[in-house]
């Protein structure tokens, strides 16, 4: 009886998966199709690599950019070596550009004792000493003070701010360049606290001396 041998072959052995999000079967049909010399249909096959990547993750596909990045991982899978094969923006992938990194973005400095304002504010102080005076620019600095009011109470509910605490910290934070006007100040916050007044009953007449329904017939029948 002739013994029968099987061929196994462990993942260690074979080679390394570029992308392992789309498995071993992309890969090598990535490679399959490096061997086809045909343009038009080795177009055709990497299309049909492309629309199987896409059935992988459908998640994604609301992402912007979405098939320009399939493609850019199926040449990335093909190790940038996919002559003849076009892209649908007509950019050709390259290792260059995979090697590239966006540029580091500064962490915005503040001062440290005015932090609890957050980084927003300062901004906005700038925006308003850069406006020329007038009520456009006291407006604008009434509504600073009152979201450095709001930001003050976020980072500390449990202590109380007043209006000269932060008038003062807004005359520190612009080097005394903004003046805070009280009047405008209960102004920006009026509208949290006022409320319309509902109108009484003897204000609503309807022809009946104040009376609501304007009398009864008297020559209703009593039962």
């Amino acid at each position: 009886m002739s013994e029968r041998i099987w061929s196994m072959e462990y993942n260690s052995e074979k080679e390394n998966l570029i992308i392992p999000e789309y498995g071993r079967h992309v890969q090598n049909l990535v490679e399959e199709a490096k061997q086809i010399e045909d343009p038009a249909k080795k177009q055709v096959f990497m299309e049909r690599i492309v629309n199987l990547m896409m059935q992988i993750h459908p998640q994604s596909r609301n992402v912007e950019d979405y098939i320009d990045k399939l493609w850019k991982h199926v040449f990335r899978i093909g190790k940038y070596d996919l002559e003849g094969v076009k892209t649908p923006n007509g950019i050709i992938p390259t290792r260059e550009d995979a090697a590239k990194r966006p540029e580091m973005i500064n962490y915005p400095e503040s001062e440290a004792k005015f932090r609890h304002y957050g980084h927003n504010v300062q901004r906005l102080i700038k925006k308003a000493i850069s406006m020329p005076e007038g009520p456009k620019r006291d407006g604008f600095v009434a509504v600073i003070a009152s979201y450095m009011k709001l930001a003050y109470r976020t980072w500390n509910k449990e202590h109380f701010v007043s209006d000269e605490v932060v008038k003062s910290d807004l005359g520190a934070l612009s080097n005394g360049q903004l003046e805070l006007k009280e009047e405008l100040m209960q102004e920006s916050q009026a509208p949290a606290s006022r409320r319309r007044k509902r109108p009484t009953s003897g204000s609503n007449n309807h022809g009946g001396g104040g009376k609501r329904g304007g009398g009864r017939s008297s020559s209703r029948r009593r039962r």
